[in-house]
């Protein structure tokens, strides 16, 4: 039996997810959409701590100021309601067609100065309700055609606007960061910054980037056939792991958006583990909420929906509970002295040494048998069947 979630578990969800009408290219929708206040007090009750959302998740695109500012006051009270906290934000910057060929890298200035308004905006209101963390997830931001974009333009134009976001918050004295949502395709053929690394190379660019990192999904990198784990880690050792967004994937295909662990569990099974139990050697630590960035599957009714939004934080405790009792095991332990892992936290350079004492050291090199050493097995099989026993029960 699976404990019931509480707050503490840090869990949050988006309101686009719960609330998906289930609609996609090929179908009209199976569901109505969810009311967002509706939304909150459904996921309190299942022991979620937080909601995010996009400005038109909650007030519908096109809405007059006071029509929003009824809307806002509504949820506002939803969420004094159930005590559900609002950690991020994001902006839709995708659906409507002005944001065809993107908002910060439309080929059409226009597009690009209503895009950079509608974002600043919405950086109001996460600042007004609290959140830490504002999501750029840049969807449009690409092209089909190779000739559509001039590439460097493109790159220039993304930093400005990231830049200008980031200075703005700077000034307003907001308590946020921004965290880029790497994505490789979909929907546009092929969308800049695919994956953590080219949004790293971003960042490290950007005047203000001491306050922009990163929110890597489970999906977004799978789809690039990239490992989810592998992507955080980077970040967390770059200092720029601001958010993370939990679902399921199966291999490199469409967006999925799965339920946590309904994809690739094995995986999932990694994820959690370092997540709950940081680096094996010891280093930066993810303290953030447990976002679940899914889909409620179309084939589902309104008991799915809840169903599938308990099972993702059924799944990341049972996993939790798996990764602990991993870390936990003397085998695991003594494993993992055995294959080196923890011998690789030790720098090649001892403390106070050269490359010129390497150089002269003929025990690192000339002395070496390289044979004798290329003879060691580093027993990463075994390791990993222990890993797959504790993910499974087994132990």
């Amino acid at each position: 039996m699976v404990r019931k979630p509480t707050p503490d578990d840090k869990f949050s969800f988006g309101l686009w997810t719960v609330g998906w009408n289930a609609q996609d290219q090929f179908g009209s929708a199976s569901r109505p959409w969810l009311d967002p206040v509706e939304s909150v007090h459904r996921l309190a009750e299942l022991g979620a701590a937080h909601v995010t959302f996009h400005d038109d998740d909650v007030v519908p695109f096109g809405s007059s100021d006071a029509e929003r500012d009824k809307i806002l006051d509504r949820f506002r009270g939803a969420l004094d309601e159930t005590g559900i906290t609002v950690e991020m934000v994001t902006t839709n910057t995708f659906s409507h067609p002005i944001f065809k060929d993107g908002a910060f890298t439309s080929n059409d200035r226009r597009v690009r100065r209503y895009g950079l308004r509608k974002v600043v905006r919405n950086v109001d209101l996460a600042a007004s309700l609290g959140a830490d963390t504002f999501v750029m997830w840049g969807g449009r931001e690409g092209a089909e055609y190779d000739s559509a974009k001039d590439l460097n333009a493109a790159h220039d134009r993304y930093a400005e606007g990231i830049d200008t976001v980031a200075a703005y918050i700077k000034e307003q004295g907001y308590g946020l960061r921004i965290a880029i949502e790497p994505k490789p395709n979909e929907p546009r053929g092929d969308i800049l910054l695919p994956t953590v690394g080219h949004a790293l190379a971003l960042i490290a660019k950007l005047e203000h980037g001491d306050i922009v990192g990163l929110n890597p999904e489970v999906g977004h990198e799978q789809m690039a056939g990239l490992n989810y784990t592998y992507g955080i880690a980077q970040a967390l050792w770059a200092g720029k792991l601001f958010h993370i967004d939990l679902n399921g994937q199966k291999s490199i295909k469409y967006d999925q958006d799965l339920v946590f662990g309904h994809g690739d569990l094995f995986s999932a099974f990694a994820t959690v583990d370092l997540l709950e139990n940081g680096f094996s050697g010891g280093g930066p630590r993810y303290d953030g909420p447990r976002h679940f960035d899914y889909k409620p599957s179309r084939t589902e009714d309104f008991t799915g929906v809840w169903d599938s939004a308990a099972a993702n934080m059924s799944t990341y405790i049972l996993l939790a509970e798996r990764a602990r009792a991993f870390r936990a095991d003397p085998e695991v332990q003594a494993a993992l002295e055995e294959s080196g892992v923890l011998e690789l936290s030790q720098p090649t350079l001892a403390e106070g040494e050269t490359l010129a004492d390497l150089l002269a050291d003929t025990s690192a090199y000339e002395d070496v048998d390289p044979d004798e050493v290329a003879a060691r097995g580093f027993g990463f099989v075994r390791l990993n069947q222990l890993a797959l026993e504790h993910a499974l029960g087994a132990r």
